[in-house]
């Protein structure tokens, strides 16, 4: 009767485990073309191709810009709801008085939310000429 029982408590520990990892972990990503350096979370991120990723829900997440599998800059942001699906892909730029550009928020085509970027001013002051290592 016992060696009966083992194998069921195996299986329904398995299925636990399965279904439990199955839920969590869910990973959410764009991609982003950056024509011209800007700036996040005080990071300057050299013009290029990125893939934008976050595991949270939201509303509040927290954003990894990866670039050639390395993280280059990770930022805090709120996700928005549109009234209507982005058309294209966008990356909203605010002008700081130093002249570095800031991201301030991203869409992704056929998406019907929009990423707000945090804009904690202590740290989006860095210097423009920083490179991001």
């Amino acid at each position: 009767m016992k060696s009966s029982l083992l194998p069921k408590l195996i299986t329904l520990a398995l299925s636990a485990l399965l279904a439990g990892s199955a839920f969590a972990g869910t990973t959410h990503k764009g991609n982003l073309q950056l024509l011209d350096p800007v700036q996040v979370n005080g990071k300057q991120l050299p013009a290029g191709d990125y893939t934008v990723s976050w595991n949270e829900e939201g509303p509040n997440v927290n954003l990894n810009f990866t670039r050639y599998g390395k993280v280059m800059a990770t930022v805090a942001a709120k996700i928005v709801p549109l009234e209507r699906k982005a058309e294209e892909d966008a990356a909203e730029l605010k002008t700081g008085s130093t002249g570095a550009r800031d991201l301030t928020a991203i869409r992704f085509s056929g998406k019907k939310f929009q990423l707000e970027l945090s804009q904690d001013s202590s740290q989006s002051t860095g210097k423009s000429g920083d490179a991001v290592k």
